[in-house]
């Protein structure tokens, strides 16, 4: 505490340690090392709820920051000029990929943690305001226009009713352009996950058995034309507990197969299958709420997803136009 002359106590300095402190709680000071002030930010950001998958990859951002500038840095020596050489380094110097969307997220944690310096009053002005934020569109995934729709369909039903008949690649392929689902949920597909008699029509239950993903099991309505060659399967191969008791690689051979008896130049994959459902539905005007719901993705996962519906619909006419 400091005295004013005379010996008594100076309440405007007690008054400044306290509004410090307030605003300050984690005891850094202005020329605090950069790697205290990356573990104070760490627990600030534990503090407001972030996950910890979030602060484990934002701190370890600034980290790599820190071997380039210092550890021991002072945060108020770093300017600007240094956060750009930084990133320059780190893209054209260091000799390491640096992928767009990892380079977007660094940029993004620089900026939020020079913005919560400045926010906490420890810095005059904030250091990385002129760093432009980098904006990645991942690139888009590959989808199946409708004839390439309609191939595959009519070759599945070829080998449904070849002169060896073969069930299998039709209840396969139909069930994920009608459902959407994901490599992982159809593998995880129980017989009593199908409920034929439902008051509402067949339907299929997505479950997880992992309970930290329950929130993405779902009901999805089932195709009616679909259950005369599920039923057909069921006949032919007899599976007791799992609707496909196959291994991944097995049930991507038997889509590779497909694919290529109907003269794709796309590869045919569980992803391209799913893609190729939810734009399907974007296209003859179903709610993006219930896109959403069918595909079991949260309201944040969707939005990236949405995004990219957005550019794939749009794409899709611009080549319509063209042709």
């Amino acid at each position: 505490m400091t005295d004013r002359p005379g010996g008594g106590p100076n309440p405007g300095a007690a008054r400044t340690t306290r509004e410090t402190n307030a605003t300050n709680p984690l005891g850094l000071k202005p020329d605090s090392s950069l790697i205290a002030a990356i573990g104070a930010w760490g627990q600030a950001l534990e503090d407001a709820g972030r996950s910890i998958h979030t602060v484990k990859a934002f701190t370890a951002d600034l980290r790599l920051l820190a071997r380039y500038a210092g550890a021991g840095q002072a945060i108020n020596a770093i300017g600007t000029y240094d956060l750009r050489n930084f990133l320059d380094w780190m893209v054209r110097r260091r000799k390491v990929p640096c992928s767009p969307k990892t380079y977007a997220r660094r940029v993004t944690s620089i900026k939020s943690f020079f913005r919560w310096l400045t926010e906490i009053s420890l810095l005059p002005a904030d250091p990385a305001a002129p760093v432009p934020q980098q904006t990645v569109l991942s690139p888009l995934p590959e989808v199946l226009t409708p004839g390439e729709v309609d191939a595959i369909l009519k070759v599945a039903r070829e080998m449904r009713s070849g002169r060896r008949p073969d069930a299998r690649p039709y209840a396969l392929v139909a069930l994920l352009l009608h459902t959407g689902i994901k490599k992982s949920e159809c593998l995880e597909i129980d017989l009593n996950h199908l409920d034929l008699s439902s008051p509402q029509g067949p339907i299929l239950f997505v479950r997880y058995s992992d309970v930290r993903k329950r929130y993405r099991e779902r009901k999805i309505p089932l195709d009616a034309d679909w259950i005369p060659a599920y039923r057909e399967y069921l006949e032919q191969y007899a599976p007791r507990k799992r609707l496909f008791p196959y291994s991944p690689r097995r049930l991507e051979y038997l889509l590779e197969d497909i694919g290529r008896e109907a003269d794709l130049t796309k590869h045919l994959s569980f992803n391209m299958c799913r893609w190729s459902c939810a734009l399907l539905e974007y296209r003859a005007g179903v709610e993006k709420d219930k896109i959403r719901q069918k595909l079991g993705l949260s309201k944040i996962q969707y939005r990236e997803i949405g995004a990219k519906l957005d550019r794939l619909a749009a794409q899709g006419e611009q080549e319509g136009r063209a042709q």
